[in-house]
């Protein structure tokens, strides 16, 4: 699929402010790339080769500890780019976390060269990344606050109405696994906290889906 440059440029905030020659460097020098669903797009010790900005889809950023636990850290939408890849790119660094495309993905692909020229160059374009950097880092400390200060059944209710919200029904097609990396918390805590759920007449369950049979109750305990 070709996108006209002016078409993709204006699909990021402070990018349709570029000074011209700017604009040319960036459209002539960078790529629209398209990535499968399930493609891990980056992972830890390896180097980034281009800031991709997000046209369409999302990508799942996370984090695999010593002990094979997952958290999930962010996620990256169209109309954004990766905050990990733009410090690693600034520190030249290699990649600490994986990037899996959640679903299709197109992008923007700037290379590393690129990056850096511009970065030097141009300071619109210097603020166009340190904004989109600060914004996402605001966005970690909210999620290191909420793994490390709030209560896990909290939580959980409010990721479960959450991702109710997110699919239009009752039914959320989620694993305990799923559920625990979203939460950065083990399994078993969630699986837990799921049968005192179905215990209190708010949840059942099945394979690989939970249903939500008396929202109320959820929303008072995610309000508290």
């Amino acid at each position: 699929m070709t996108l006209a440059a002016e078409n993709w440029i204006d699909r990021f905030q402070g990018l349709s402010r570029l000074e011209a020659p700017v604009t040319e460097l960036l459209v002539n020098r960078s790529s629209i790339v398209s990535v499968p669903a399930n493609t891990v797009i980056f992972g830890p010790g390896k180097a980034p080769e281009n800031l991709l900005l997000l046209l369409s889809g999302a990508v799942r950023v996370q984090q695999l500890s010593e002990g094979g636990r997952e958290i999930i850290l962010y996620r990256v939408h169209a109309g954004e780019s990766c905050v990990l890849t733009t410090a690693c790119l600034l520190a030249y660094e290699d990649y600490s976390a994986e990037g899996i495309a959640e679903t299709d993905v197109q992008a923007v692909a700037i290379p590393r060269r690129v990056f850096d020229d511009l970065i030097a160059q141009s300071e619109t374009f210097r603020r166009f990344v340190f904004s989109a950097y600060s914004k996402r880092i605001t966005d970690l400390f909210m999620v290191i606050e909420e793994v490390a200060f709030q209560r896990m059944d909290v939580r959980l209710a409010q990721k479960l109405l959450e991702l109710a919200e997110v699919g239009g029904s009752v039914h959320v097609a989620t694993t305990h696994q799923q559920m625990a990396a979203e939460l950065g918390t083990a399994r078993e805590v969630v699986s837990r906290q799921l049968r005192e759920f179905q215990r209190r007449d708010w949840i059942t369950q099945s394979r690989g889906t939970v249903q939500i049979i008396n929202r109320s109750g959820l929303e008072k305990l995610a309000r508290a």
